[in-house]
């Protein structure tokens, strides 16, 4: 005989902890995999937070103390090298999780791209749950899969695409994780890039004049509209999508 569904989160549920009824990651997160009993052992030890933007969230090299749910805002992920060199290795959005459970040393350097409100747990709690609940496992499984695809369409840009393609993947990535619902409409969509035009360099391999350069071109050929130096708006994303050479 099969084992009954685990009850799911709802937020009418007086079993679910009141901290987070109201909480916007929390469907599309890894608590989203959890009952109300493992998350109201989760959330006995939850600090919510906000974090401005550069700030350091968590050394390279440090053992970790606690993961969080990003439930707004980007965080920007980074390795530094022995002469003091930083390189932008990859970025994290709402609902995703910061943090690498069951590591015992932090293998990268983790900083607000963006104003970041954070939702923290002990790294104890989370790795007890991990065991006992393969509905989470297999969340975490996923966001690490995404995560390494997008690692391997970094290096596909780094190795293969020129300048152009460069920036408009990295702007057509930002908008998909912004805005997916409006991506797969094919609308336009408003929204501020996580990075300053230095860090875009940085994270593509580029040079900040050539970024800049790039933008101003695909503001002339009618894909983007630049509103100030942080903010655009896609205005043509099916071409947007086939300058990044994702078509």
């Amino acid at each position: 005989m099969q084992n009954p569904e685990p009850k799911r989160l709802d937020v009418h549920n007086s079993d679910v902890p009141v901290v987070c009824r109201s909480c916007e990651a929390r469907h599309k997160g890894i608590c989203g995999a959890l009952t109300p009993k493992q998350l109201l052992a989760l959330s006995k030890g939850t600090t919510k937070h906000h974090i401005t933007a550069d700030q350091e969230i968590s050394a390279e090299g440090g053992a970790p103390t606690a993961f969080s749910n990003i439930i707004s805002g980007v965080v920007k992920l980074s390795k530094l090298m022995a002469d003091g060199r930083q390189q932008i290795v990859a970025l994290q959005f709402a609902p995703d999780l910061v943090g690498r459970p069951f590591d015992v040393q932090n293998k990268t350097t983790v900083e607000a791209a963006t104003d970041v409100r954070l939702c923290s747990f002990p790294v104890r709690v989370l790795e007890d749950l991990i065991a006992e609940s393969p509905d989470l496992e297999h969340r975490l499984h996923q966001q690490n899969l995404r995560e390494l695809d997008e690692a391997r369409d970094l290096l596909l840009s780094l190795g293969r695409k020129s300048a152009s393609e460069r920036v408009a993947s990295f702007i057509y990535f930002i908008a998909r994780h912004i805005d997916p619902e409006s991506v797969a409409e094919h609308s336009t969509l408003k929204f501020q890039i996580p990075l300053k035009r230095s860090d875009i360099a940085d994270f593509l391999g580029l040079t900040l004049e050539t970024v800049s350069r790039q933008m101003t071109k695909l503001r002339q050929a009618g894909v983007i509209t630049i509103i100030d130096r942080r903010s655009i708006e896609i205005t043509n994303l099916a071409k947007l999508e086939h300058m990044a050479g994702a078509s």
